[in-house]
């Protein structure tokens, strides 16, 4: 609920917005109504009210032209919901027994289905293939790298040219 905090019986006009400045005076400026931009115009100071300000409030103006205030709602100032009484509703909606499967099980299981299970002597047989091939040293991959760098910026060249 608002608690008023400053009689001043303001008789508002239609087109303006009025509301308690930093000085704790009430102002007003017009509002921007649709379409097109609108041009800046300074806010009118209507009456001194002298209103001090507290922390945790929002003061604005009520139908009659007062000052009023109201306690702010901010998060977690009220009491709190234990989480597991929400989990406890939800689990109570689903049906017993029935699990949800999710997309990527799924799909797992698709991939795994079409693949044929491989025995172990393949298994070392296809190790044994990889260890006989040579290792490339980092002199000749960085000089593969120049290579087509180099490939590519003539590439690049004779098609500006073009």
């Amino acid at each position: 609920m608002a608690a008023k905090v400053e009689k001043t019986g303001i008789k508002r006009e239609k087109g303006y917005l009025y509301y308690l400045d930093k000085q704790g005076d009430i102002s007003r400026v017009a509002m921007a109504r649709g379409g097109g931009r609108q041009t800046k115009k300074r806010p009118q100071k209507v009456q001194k009210a002298g209103v001090e300000r507290e922390d945790g409030f929002l003061y604005f103006i009520d139908k009659q032209g007062d000052v009023c205030r109201a306690k702010m709602a901010r998060r977690g100032s009220g009491t709190r919901r234990k989480k597991t009484t929400a989990r406890k509703k939800t689990a109570s909606r689903k049906a017993p027994g029935r699990k949800k499967t999710t997309a990527r099980k799924k799909t797992a299981r698709k991939k795994t289905a079409g693949r044929k299970k491989t025995t172990a002597r393949k298994k070392t047989a296809g190790r044994k293939k990889t260890t006989g091939r040579k290792k490339t040293t980092a002199r000749k991959k960085t000089a593969r790298r120049k290579k087509t760098t180099a490939r590519k910026k003539t590439a690049r060249k004779t098609a500006r040219r073009r």
